[in-house]
């Protein structure tokens, strides 16, 4: 069973993923800020983030920089979820090392074809 960590500082937000991704058979792990998402990355070796951008403590960006820096850990792939829908955000979620990029208001089975389609190519 696939490892879904969704980090996302909107309650609301975050538990609506997290509600339609366990219903798909994923095993999903929440955090509500970049710093415990980063933690949680560390514990939980998920593999796949829901990341969002505009967090407390850590962006989303920073958070998804740390990760792709961090030779020792395993390489969840990153799905950036946020509001942010300029060409440019798009650009730096990227090349920063986001695997994908989707953008709010979203629908959820959106998502969820997103979510499988990222776990798909890892394999």
């Amino acid at each position: 069973m696939p490892r879904i960590l969704i980090v996302e500082d909107d309650e609301d937000v975050r538990a609506l993923i997290a509600h339609k991704l366990r219903r798909a058979g994923h095993d999903v792990f929440e955090a509500g800020d970049g710093q415990e998402g980063l933690s949680a990355a560390h514990e939980v070796l998920p593999d796949l983030m829901v990341l969002d951008w505009m967090m407390p403590k850590l962006t989303g960006i920073e958070v998804c920089a740390s990760i792709r820096a961090d030779t020792g850990m395993a390489q969840p792939r990153i799905l950036m979820l946020t509001a942010k829908s300029q060409d440019s955000d798009i650009a730096l979620a990227l090349n920063t090392g986001a695997d994908g990029y989707l953008i709010k208001p979203f629908r959820a089975n959106e998502l969820l074809e997103r979510v499988t389609a990222l776990l798909a190519a890892s394999k």
